[in-house]
């Protein structure tokens, strides 16, 4: 039995479906992400989880408890907020003793524990320091540390790095995932940022429309996605709507090209399917350059095109590269590799069959490519 049991939960406001019959496991000490574009749903499920909202169906356990019309005040649960929600007029120790306080342990013991908590989430030397003397990373610790006081059983977090800047928020979100890892808690943590949910979660359950799109490792969403909604939101893609000519050879017509792609089993002939291709699969070659990269048992996908941008990222180069049929690619190239590349210059573009994804197109599909394209914008 799972430690947090969500089952066939959905949540109405008027006649619109938030959440729409979603089932969820979570096991203890687990890190899950809800992840999904605005309005999907996640943050809804998350304020049910906490008890600010009741379910219009469903039941939640925790620890095999029905907690599914407990109120919030009454749930063992930890909460941070995007915007801190801390008390302006109370000391960063007073407001991470609040919760204590109002439970009425003694003094010396929340004493102990904030000077605890404070040491925890690196602020040792900042207790006696009010809100406003704090930096928007050092008010979220604060907040953090606060969830924390009242040990819950669960630690529920909203989007809490979204006000941050870029830096801030990867050196609090690694804070966050040491201090989880530490204290073996379960974790649910809400965010619409592809990058951040790879990087600190144990599962993610990608969401759109008030569903669960796919629920998994990050390696597995990432590397394996199971729809089109899934691979398209999370990560960036190159995409060709193709229909499947010979699922056995893996062989895809788009308007203007035969794509190779691996071997498809679950699909039929002539169906409409997406093949997506990572950025980081590509690889780039001179025009003049007729070898191929094709073997005996792997063929590879050649596209002529140009370059029409290149991005120094570190690390890597990201091309943006314009098809001669006018599809765009973007290829990211370890930027050792790439100095012979400039802007305006005609290449051929390569991928192996094996870098390909192949998933079915249908009106569901479409529906959610819109949501992607918003989110993009």
């Amino acid at each position: 039995m799972a430690f947090l049991e969500l089952s066939n939960i959905s949540k109405y406001f008027g006649t619109v479906a938030a959440v729409n019959q979603i089932s969820l496991s979570i096991n203890q000490g687990e890190f899950l992400t809800l992840l999904g574009p605005s309005g999907c749903g996640k943050t809804t499920i998350l304020r049910m989880v906490a008890g600010f909202e009741t379910p219009s169906t469903g039941t939640i356990l925790l620890d095999d408890e029905d907690i599914t019309t407990r109120q919030a005040s009454k749930r063992p649960m930890g909460m941070v907020f995007q915007s801190y929600a801390l008390f302006p007029h109370m000391t960063a120790e007073q407001n991470i003793a609040f919760g204590m306080e109002i439970k009425r342990q003694p003094k010396e013991q929340i004493k102990q524990r904030c000077a605890e908590l404070l040491e925890l989430v690196g602020l040792a030397e900042m207790g006696r320091r009010y809100p406003h003397q704090l930096s928007g990373g050092q008010q979220q610790r604060i907040a953090l540390a606060r969830a924390l006081a009242v040990e819950p059983k669960v630690l529920l977090l909203d989007e809490p790095l979204s006000a941050l800047d870029a830096k801030v928020r990867v050196s609090l979100r690694n804070e966050i995932r040491r201090i989880q890892q530490q204290l073996k808690m379960t974790a649910i943590y809400v965010t619409h940022d592809q990058e951040e949910a790879l990087a600190i979660s144990d599962r993610i359950a990608v969401m759109a429309k008030g569903k669960i799109e796919q629920l998994d490792r990050p390696e597995e969403i990432y590397s394996n996605p199971h729809t089109v909604f899934a691979a398209t939101f999370v990560g960036n893609s190159n995409q060709f709507k193709a229909v499947l000519t010979s699922p056995q050879e893996g062989r895809c017509r788009t308007q203007n090209y035969t794509l190779y792609v691996p071997s498809q089993t679950t699909l039929q002939a002539e169906e409409q399917v997406l093949v997506i291709i990572r950025p980081e699969e590509l690889s780039l070659h001179h025009a003049n350059d007729n070898h191929d990269g094709s073997t005996s048992d792997s063929p590879a996908n050649q596209l002529p095109g140009t370059i029409e941008l290149r991005t120094f990222l570190g690390p890597f180069t990201r091309f943006h590269i314009r098809c001669n049929d006018g599809t765009p690619l973007i290829a990211d190239i370890p930027s050792q590799q790439v100095r012979n590349y400039t802007i305006g210059q005609e290449i051929s573009v390569r991928f192996p069959a094996s870098a390909c994804q192949v998933l079915r197109l249908d009106a569901h599909s479409a529906e959610l490519e819109q949501l992607v394209e918003a989110e993009t914008v």
